[in-house]
C-alpha cells in the first residue's frame, strides 16, 4: 500500500506538469524511478504502461474540448509506435551500466531543454496556415517515439515543440493531437518492453498502477492548475528539478570527484535560479502589458490565425 501511495503521488506530480505544459510526464516519472534505483529499462517500461491510462484520459478530455486534429493523430501515432518499439528494443539490449548513463543523459538533455525553453526563449507568434503532411509527421513520429522509449520520455518535448515551431497547426490542436497520439505510442512501447525485457527484470505492477492512478486523478486538476500557475514558471521549476536530479545521477554514475560534483551542481543551481527569475520576470511583464508579452514569447495566450480565420478575427488560444 505504501508503494502504491508513493508512486500515486509521483504520478500526480508528473501529470500536473504534463497537463499544464503539454509535455514531460515521462521525463518526470522516469527521473523519479531511476533516482530511487529502478533499472532504466524497467523504469521506462513502467512509465509507458502507466501512460496508456493517463494518455487515454488526456485524449478523452481533448476530444471533449475539440482540441484534436485526427489526420495529424493518425500520421503521427503509427510512425511513433514503430519508433517506440525500436527504442524499447535498443534500451533492453544495452548493458545495465551503459543504459543507466544513456537514459540519464537523455533525461538531462530533455530537462535542460524544458528549463531553457520556458525560462529564456522567445518563440514568436504561431500562425497556422496549413495542416502538416505525412512527409513531415512520419519522420517526426519515428524520432519522437524512439527517443521516448529509449530515454524514458521525450514524446512531448520532441513532437509538441517541433509541431509548434512549424506553425502548421493551432497550439491547442498541437497539444491535443500529440497527447492523443501518445496513447498509441505508449501502448506500443509497453508491449515492446513486455516482450523484450529479460525475465529477471520483473516489473512492479504496483508502481505501474500507482503512476497510472495518480496521473488519471491529476488530469482534471492540471487543467485547473494551469489557470493559477503560469506555464512559464511551472516549466522552469520542473525543468530545473529534472536537470539537477539527473546531473547528480550522472555524476554518481561516472564516479566524479567531490569537487567536480560540487562545482557542477552549484552551476546547475545558479542556472535554475536564473531561469526561475527570468520566468517570473516575463510573467510580470506580461501582466503589465496586458498579455502582449505572452503572445510574443509563444506562451499560453499566443495569438493564432488559422488558414480559414481572417486576420481581423484573431483570438487568443488558451
Amino acid at each position: 500500500m505504501r508503494t502504491l501511495v508513493l508512486f500515486g503521488v509521483a504520478g500526480m506530480l508528473a501529470q500536473l506538469v504534463d497537463g499544464s505544459l503539454g509535455m514531460a510526464f515521462g521525463v518526470t516519472a522516469t527521473t523519479t524511478l531511476v533516482t530511487v534505483g529502478t533499472a532504466p529499462a524497467v523504469a521506462s517500461a513502467a512509465v509507458h504502461l502507466a501512460e496508456v491510462g493517463t494518455s487515454l484520459a488526456s485524449g478523452a478530455a481533448h476530444w471533449r474540448f475539440r482540441n484534436i486534429d485526427w489526420p495529424t493523430v493518425g500520421m503521427l501515432a503509427v510512425p511513433g509506435a514503430v519508433g517506440a518499439v525500436l527504442g524499447a528494443y535498443v534500451l533492453t539490449s544495452l548493458p545495465t551500466g551503459f543504459a543507466e548513463v544513456w537514459i540519464t543523459v537523455v533525461l538531462l538533455s530533455l530537462g535542460a531543454y524544458v528549463l531553457v525553453r520556458f525560462s529564456f526563449l522567445r518563440l514568436g507568434t504561431f500562425v497556422a496556415t496549413r495542416r502538416p503532411g505525412a512527409r513531415f509527421l512520419a519522420p517526426l513520429g519515428v524520432v519522437a517515439g524512439f527517443v521516448d522509449a529509449s530515454g524514458g520520455g521525450g514524446w512531448g518535448p520532441v513532437a509538441t515543440t517541433t509541431l509548434l515551431s512549424s506553425g502548421r497547426l493551432e497550439p491547442r490542436k498541437v497539444v491535443g493531437s500529440v497527447d492523443t497520439s501518445e496513447f498509441v505510442v505508449a501502448l506500443a512501447a509497453g508491449i515492446g518492453f513486455l516482450v523484450t525485457l529479460p525475465r529477471q527484470e520483473g516489473l512492479n505492477y504496483t508502481v505501474v498502477l500507482g503512476l497510472m492512478a495518480g496521473g488519471v486523478l491529476a488530469a482534471p486538476v492540471a487543467a485547473w492548475l494551469v489557470r493559477l500557475l503560469p506555464p512559464r514558471v511551472l516549466g522552469s521549476a520542473a525543468g530545473g528539478l529534472i536537470v539537477f536530479t539527473n546531473a547528480r545521477s550522472l555524476l554518481r554514475a561516472t564516479d566524479a570527484s567531490t569537487g567536480v560534483a560540487t562545482a557542477v551542481l552549484t552551476a546547475v543551481g545558479v542556472l535554475w535560479a536564473a531561469g526561475l527569475a527570468s520566468a517570473i520576470r516575463s510573467v510580470r511583464e506580461d501582466r503589465r502589458t496586458g498579455g502582449t508579452t505572452a503572445a510574443r514569447d509563444g506562451g499560453p495566450t499566443d495569438t493564432v490565425r488559422s488558414a480559414d480565420t481572417p486576420a481581423c478575427e484573431r483570438k487568443p488560444v488558451r
